[in-house]
């Protein structure tokens, strides 16, 4: 493992993080959800001991998310492929975070997997003052209604000063990146809405936008949201041929990407301001041998059981407070 501990604490600057868990589903079957391969009965044996590990592995990563520059644990993590409430308590309560005065903000969502997206935030340095969620109404091509997750809005002070979350988890390239590319169009013209909605009300809100989008940022649906909402993209100048945040059919994608309104330019006393940007793809992360060396260490790949952390890498933007 990684020796994270030898770094001088800034307390100006704050962590911002997005982490795609790997459908983190509990090991209780739920009669409301689609958790079936997710139980230790299950073909992939979703065991106590399975789901132990996991939660160990994604708390030491959580943990040490943007620790490299801050010295210290990340503020706010959006998180995707998260089953419920009760996974989620696991995971802050878990040995590398359960120092850490972690509350979280879920609400379930129709998504038909039963897996949703939520937003972990430290509370000694976070306060929530509202949330709420945006529906996407999607359709397959036989009229049926598709499912799928909500937009979350948290809306609080960081380190006293307000901010607004966005947390995304749109619809995946499952079938085929064209075919199903008018559903995440669907989904950006639905985030711009609700932009738009949230700049009536307060013009000069600051913006942080994260998900995992099944986009690059180069895609039609990330590159229409940015210009129509004059955002700023950090995550364009991250991907390269050998570096992503999840790797599929011998190419990197950059489908987890955190976006931010441009006044986080803005350099004026007692403000936030935009400081850095990355993809957290530590070693300990990756398939450390096999033709897969160096690309993220999976739990499952398959029904296969490889026991690692997730097929995402997590991305992270770090603010400075003036």
């Amino acid at each position: 493992m990684t020796d994270f501990d030898d770094v001088e604490v800034r307390p100006e600057l704050h962590t911002t993080a997005f982490y795609n868990l790997e459908n983190l589903f509990d090991i209780y079957d739920d009669q409301y959800t689609n958790d079936n391969d997710f139980l230790p009965i299950s073909k992939k044996k979703w065991t106590p001991k399975r789901y132990e590990n996991k939660l160990r592995k994604l708390s030491y990563a959580i943990s040490n998310i943007g620790r490299k520059e801050t010295g210290k644990h990340p503020a706010l993590i959006g998180i995707a492929e998260v089953e419920n409430a009760t996974a989620i308590e696991a995971l802050i309560k878990y040995k590398h975070l359960e120092d850490y005065n972690y509350g979280y903000v879920h609400y379930n969502s129709p998504d038909e997997r039963g897996i949703d997206v939520a937003l972990i935030y430290d509370r000694d340095v976070f306060e929530v003052s509202n949330s709420e969620t945006y529906t996407i109404t999607l359709f397959d091509d036989d009229g049926s209604q598709d499912y799928t997750r909500d937009i979350l809005l948290v809306s609080g002070l960081l380190d006293g000063l307000p901010v607004k979350v966005l947390v995304n988890h749109w619809s995946s390239r499952r079938e085929g990146e064209k075919e199903t590319e008018p559903k995440r169009i669907v989904a950006s013209k639905r985030l711009s809405e609700v932009i738009d909605e949230l700049r009536q009300v307060q013009p000069e809100a600051k913006l942080i936008i994260m998900g995992d989008f099944n986009d690059d940022p180069s895609s039609i649906s990330i590159k229409s949201l940015v210009e129509a909402q004059n955002l700023y993209n950090p995550m364009e100048t991250l991907r390269s041929y050998s570096r992503g945040t999840t790797y599929h059919s011998r190419q990197w994608n950059l489908f987890d990407q955190i976006i931010i309104s441009t006044n986080f330019f803005e350099n004026t006393p007692n403000s936030l301001e935009f400081y850095s940007a990355n993809i957290f793809d530590e070693d300990f992360l990756k398939q450390f041998d096999g033709k897969f060396k160096g690309t993220p260490f999976r739990t499952y790949v398959g029904t296969k059981y490889h026991g690692g952390y997730s097929d995402h890498f997590p991305v992270y933007a770090i603010f400075k407070k003036n």
